[in-house]
């Protein structure tokens, strides 16, 4: 195990009733909230109405941006940025998944900035200050409710990237599993496909030697309860403790409980599938389950062990070659995937397979702000030559 610091300042509020209380939580940091949610879910699944009488309740003035979509834009930030400071606002709450979870935090970076807030997602600049950002919880993926990153598309380029800073983590979460209950089955299954694959570029991506038995056992963990939680929320999408279990899982995939210790990772699956939902629109969690599969694919036949051991240790592959025991395991990922219907080929995500040499023309751009140096534009093309 390596050296690391684990630090989480996020306060989690967990369970039934638990929206009536994001009132109070709000009211820690002031009187004035911009409230940003998306496309109209909140509404109808009754969060909305929820939300609004504990602020109300606690004499807190709102501020709305309604509007955010999947894949939120640059614009729609910077849309919230002019509310917040035009209104005065003192906090800003995010009601919905990662996409508006990551608005909210672009937005609160930005409004204590004067400059363009994207110089943050290509890192000429750094964010110094920062509205204090607070979370309700209506879909769980990015477990943005939960660490510090925020992921933006910016409009005129299509170039979704990514900033992190520690203030514009959020200070409170609420998780109720009840807010789940109208999450459709697509966007349950591209959910855990994108939790999965954060535990899993963790897992395979460490370049420090020696053993992780105790984060490699926590990722099986996880991931066995997530798959569990995923096939009966599917089944029966008001199962509560199904649905508790996935929301749980979701947060602690990607708030730095997993990878610490792990050495230094890095994240080439998103940096792929950043393209394809900038270029194409497509779910996160959908892009995710074409690229995941090849990009192990590629990886394994150049290092077999590790993607071995998860075939043998969480998968139960009874195979004593390395090579043929990692193409079964992902063999037994992929058949997952398709079994709660997430595409697992740019064909069946509607993604031109001509298409490939213009992702990676995309993608090598972010592959060099993340500095990925090993992806080439040359190295990206093989990868999605394994996603057809």
């Amino acid at each position: 195990m390596q050296n690391f610091v684990f630090e989480n300042p996020t306060k989690i509020i967990f369970g039934k009733g638990s929206i009536a209380r994001i009132g109070a939580e709000v009211k820690r940091f002031g009187t004035r909230v911009l409230m940003v949610y998306g496309m109209g879910s909140v509404r109808a699944s009754g969060v909305y109405e929820q939300v609004l009488n504990s602020l109300k309740e606690a004499g807190v003035d709102v501020v709305e941006l309604p509007g955010v979509k999947s894949n939120p834009l640059l614009s729609r930030a910077k849309e919230g940025i002019a509310l917040a400071r035009s209104n005065q606002v003192d906090a800003v709450l995010a009601v919905g998944g990662g996409s508006v979870i990551d608005t909210a935090k672009t937005i609160a970076a930005g409004a204590m900035a004067d400059h363009d807030p994207w110089e943050f997602f290509v890192y000429t600049k750094t964010v110094k200050s920062a509205l204090p950002v607070l979370v309700v919880l209506t879909l769980s993926a990015s477990a943005s409710e939960m660490n510090a990153a925020a992921v933006i598309t910016r409009d005129d380029t299509l170039q979704k990237f990514s900033v992190r800073s520690p203030l514009i983590q959020p200070k409170t979460s609420i998780l109720d599993p009840e807010a789940l209950y109208t999450v459709t089955p697509s966007y349950t299954a591209y959910s855990a496909v994108d939790i999965i694959t954060h535990m899993l570029e963790g897992y395979f991506t460490n370049t420090e030697p020696g053993e992780s038995p105790l984060q490699d056992r926590m990722v099986y963990a996880f991931m066995r309860t997530l798959m569990e939680a995923t096939e009966k929320s599917l089944a029966n999408p008001r199962d509560y403790d199904a649905r508790a279990n996935f929301m749980w899982s979701g947060t602690l995939a990607f708030n730095g409980l997993t990878t610490a210790g792990m050495g230094v990772v890095g994240f080439p699956v998103h940096m792929i599938e950043h393209s394809l939902s900038a270029l194409y629109d497509i779910a996160h969690g959908a892009g995710l389950s074409i690229v995941l599969p090849g990009w192990m694919s590629w990886s394994s036949a150049k290092r077999p062990a590790r993607f071995a051991r998860l075939a043998r240790e969480f998968f139960g592959v009874d195979r004593s070659d390395d090579a043929r025991a990692a193409v079964e395991g992902i063999n037994r990922l992929t058949a997952w995937f398709r079994s709660i219907k997430s595409p697992v080929t740019l064909k069946e995500g509607g993604i031109p397979e001509g298409d490939i040499e213009r992702i990676a023309d995309n993608a090598v751009e972010l592959a060099k702000t993340w500095k990925l140096k090993d992806y080439t534009k040359e190295v990206i093309v093989e990868v999605l030559q394994h996603c057809r």
